[in-house]
């Protein structure tokens, strides 16, 4: 008779390839790579921050891996700077790793209101000094507690570039989604996330029914949001994409941020969200794909960052 498991996975692949050719929507492969990472011709010179300066804020007393790891895959994503700003016991241990990694330490165990003029202020700077090619990931590792979720949504309302909405920031905006409308911002929730951010249930819908409640949400918001599903969906509420990559392995924790930090390296060199999330996903899915084959039950957040460049070349 086969295997359950297997003949259900066959016939949710078919019922998605039906309903793919009857919508039209994008599916995301690796010529999507191909006009963002054009080959650095030997002879052209190029400043520091031309290919993006990215802001990482996020951790708390209990949290320093989450902005150590979007920062670290961002790097080997392509940015050409990433900025760490976290509480201080966050800030100092993610220094430690690595001479790569600058980080800012705010007084405190975790995001203050009395640190919001200093975000502000250092994004600001950030802008200047890149000549505008800068992106923040906000969300990784915070915590939820009432202040901090008030400093994140200030902060949101009051910056001018794009955005990484990810993790614990998701919460935050799930009490005020409308400040998302019209910006250059990129959500990316799981399914309970998704449930947080609209107050839509999708977990247990069949997958054509996320697909349409994603895009209704992304043109409700007038945003852009990448569900992190197999495959996963990208919408911005006038088209959708659908991207395959990834492993099972990749339940591992860890992974979200590094699609994170993926997603904010690509907004930081000025590709728009929607693109950037297509793209992000499939890199950080082959990563994880690559990474797999080798670890197995071993895999890594920190494997699937050392893949990225491979999937890149």
């Amino acid at each position: 008779m086969g295997n359950p498991k297997l003949l259900k996975e066959e016939n949710d692949s078919r019922s998605i390839n039906k309903f793919n050719k009857d919508n039209f929507m994008i599916q995301v492969d690796k010529k999507i790579l191909k006009d963002i990472y054009e080959e650095r011709k030997k002879g052209v010179y190029r400043r520091k921050y031309d290919f993006g300066l990215l802001l990482v804020i996020g951790g708390s007393e209990f949290y320093s891996g989450s902005p150590a790891l979007s920062a670290m895959a961002a790097f080997n994503s392509g940015v050409d700077m990433v900025n760490i700003i976290a509480p201080k016991r966050a800030a100092d241990i993610i220094a430690s790793f690595s001479p790569d990694m600058a980080a800012y330490p705010l007084e405190g165990k975790w995001l203050e209101k009395k640190h919001l003029a200093t975000l502000i202020s250092m994004t600001e700077s950030a802008k200047t000094v890149s000549r505008g090619n800068t992106a923040v990931v906000i969300g990784g590792g915070t915590g939820r507690s009432k202040e901090t979720q008030e400093v994140i949504l200030e902060y949101l309302e009051r910056i001018s570039i794009p955005a990484v909405i990810d993790a614990d920031a998701i919460h935050a905006l799930g009490k005020k989604p409308e400040i998302v409308s019209g910006r250059n911002f990129l959500i990316t929730p799981h399914s309970y996330e998704f449930f947080v951010l609209t107050k839509r249930e999708i977990y247990k819908l069949p997958y054509e029914e996320k697909i349409k409640a994603v895009k209704q949400e992304a043109e409700r918001l007038q945003t852009t949001i990448l569900l992190k599903e197999k495959p996963d969906i990208i919408s911005n509420g006038k088209e959708v994409a659908l991207n395959k990559t990834g492993s099972p392995y990749m339940s591992v924790g860890g992974t979200g941020d590094t699609l994170a930090g993926i997603c904010g390296a690509l907004l930081a060199r000025g590709i728009d969200s929607f693109v950037a999330a297509q793209a992000a996903a499939f890199i950080n899915g082959k990563a994880g794909e690559m990474a797999a084959q080798k670890m197995k039950e071993g895999l890594l957040a920190t494997e699937v960052i050392k893949a990225i460049p491979e999937v890149l070349h």
